[in-house]
């Protein structure tokens, strides 16, 4: 390997990982272990679990690298083991939201044709300074993921933290892109309710 390890890309570093290469090992599990935590927690009922699905991702990743065939990102490849290990442990078997639900439908003007907010929560688009920290409003948005249904908090951690394609959470989750749409949207719009109800108003 050559130049900084934060210079080289995922790609680049295939060869070295096929190879065995343990620098190139320590890059990649130091890029992508702490989105691995976040996104094998939204799965899985604790953290120790989370640590342990993870763990056991990585040992795949040592067996299973030379059978890459490049097919998607080397990322994708990696977020696909680590899905399949965390819904392999059953903890969450039996309890994904269907569809069709109680809840009422996301009003579709609150979101742009390509599913983003049209505008933001209003604690977001003003000056913080006067009102909380950065720190606060993380922890704050970590709380609510937190509650959100099991299916909703992985499709918003998949899209909106780890900036998958609608495609590969359908995927990876095994849903169709309509249902991905309306846990998408649904999520979205409990997540900014809750912002908006502690921060959107002076």
């Amino acid at each position: 390997m050559t130049g900084p390890s934060g210079s080289i890309g995922d790609d680049e570093l295939l060869g070295s990982l096929r190879a065995g290469d343990e620098e190139a090992f320590v890059t990649f599990v130091g890029r992508h272990n702490h989105s691995m935590l976040r996104i094998a927690r939204s799965f899985v009922p604790s953290s120790a679990v989370a640590e342990e699905v993870v763990q056991d991702t990585w040992m795949a990743v040592v067996r299973g690298i030379g059978n890459f065939e490049g097919r998607s990102s080397l990322r994708s490849w990696l977020v696909g083991i680590l899905v399949n290990r965390a819904r392999s442990t059953g903890a969450r078997e039996h309890r994904s939201e269907p569809v069709a639900t109680n809840q009422p439908a996301v009003d579709a003007c609150r979101f742009d044709e390509g599913g983003q907010w049209i505008s933001p929560p209003q604690h977001f688009a003003q000056d913080v300074e006067d009102r909380v920290s950065a720190v606060e409003l993380s922890q704050r948005i970590r709380s609510s993921l937190d509650g959100l249904p099991v299916r909703q908090r992985q499709v918003v951690m998949l899209r909106d933290i780890e900036g998958l394609n609608s495609k590969e959470v359908c995927d990876l989750l095994d849903i169709s892109d309509g249902n991905q749409r309306i846990l998408l949207h649904r999520g979205r719009s409990r997540l900014r309710e809750e912002l908006e109800a502690e921060f959107g108003k002076v």
